[in-house]
C-alpha cells in the first residue's frame, strides 16, 4: 500500500536536494521513532528560517553530522507539523507542497490551512 498525502493521492518526494525527510529518503514519511513528525513539505522563506532559528530551531546553519547542509529561501524541506502550525499562528508559515504532504499532517492542521498556503510554482512564458 503506498504512503498517502493530505489529498488522498500516493505522497510524491518533496526533496532530493537537499535531502529531506525524517527518513531522509526525500519524503515526508515517518514512523513511530519521529517525535517531531516532520510531515508538512514546505518551500521555506527566509521569514520562516529566522523565526525557526528565534525559537532555537536553527535549520539554516549546516552540520555535516546530521548529514544536513542548511536550508536557504526556496529550498523544500520536511518540517515538523507542529513547528508549520507554530509559525502559521505567527502568521509565517512557508508555502506547502500538498502532493508532497503526508496525510498524518492532518492529526495537527487543517488541510484548508494548507490549501490556504498551498504554493503554486510561478507561470512560465
Amino acid at each position: 500500500m503506498h504512503t498517502l498525502n493530505v489529498l488522498g493521492s500516493a505522497l510524491l518526494p518533496c526533496s532530493y536536494d537537499p535531502l529531506t525527510g525524517y527518513l531522509r529518503d526525500g519524503c515526508c514519511r515517518t514512523d513511530e521513532t519521529d517525535a517531531g513528525s516532520h510531515l508538512i513539505c514546505t518551500r521555506v522563506t527566509a521569514e520562516f528560517l529566522e523565526f525557526q532559528r528565534a525559537l532555537g530551531n536553527d535549520l539554516i546553519t549546516p552540520r555535516p553530522e546530521w548529514r544536513f547542509a542548511g536550508l536557504k529561501p526556496g529550498d523544500r524541506w520536511c518540517v515538523c507539523a507542529s513547528r508549520w502550525r507554530q509559525a502559521l499562528l505567527a502568521g509565517l508559515a512557508p508555502p506547502v507542497i500538498l502532493e508532497c504532504t503526508h496525510i498524518k499532517a492532518l492529526e495537527f492542521v487543517t488541510l484548508a490551512d494548507l490549501q490556504t498556503l498551498a504554493y503554486s510554482p510561478p507561470e512560465r512564458p
